[in-house]
């Protein structure tokens, strides 16, 4: 797959997720994918348990915005935000690639912070 069609396939993916479009969404990965989320140590096999997983989550977001999509060759990298109740969730996704379709991601998950006040001649605060 063309680094430009693995990017057209990654904003579609974006774009499903950002309208709950659960189905769209997951048509990106192989069957046989594995997503990791290491922060709470689990392991989903599968594309069909992938999307149900995804599709029972109890505070569905109600915001999503991709901040940058980086990769070349079968490696690409997915920073954004999502709005669960309110709270925003930064979060990378660390995608491979392997005949136009996903076979393994890693998710990580970060929850905001305050900017101490000791840094900020140094800083430039950004949304």
């Amino acid at each position: 797959m063309e680094e430009e069609q693995i990017l057209a396939a990654l904003n579609a993916h974006w774009v499903a997720s950002a309208a709950g479009d659960i189905n769209a969404e997951h048509e990106i990965y192989d069957d046989d994918v594995i997503c990791d989320y290491p922060q709470s140590g689990e392991r989903i096999f599968g594309r069909s348990n992938l999307q149900a997983l995804r599709g029972h989550h109890p505070g569905k977001p109600s915001g999503f915005r991709v901040r940058r999509i980086l990769g070349k060759g079968n490696i690409w990298v997915s920073e954004y935000t999502i709005d669960y109740e309110g709270q925003k969730a930064f979060t990378v996704s660390i995608m491979e690639f392997r005949n136009d379709k996903v076979i393994h991601e890693t998710q990580y998950f970060a929850d905001p912070f305050k900017a101490p006040a000791w840094r900020s001649q140094w800083v430039e605060l950004i949304d």
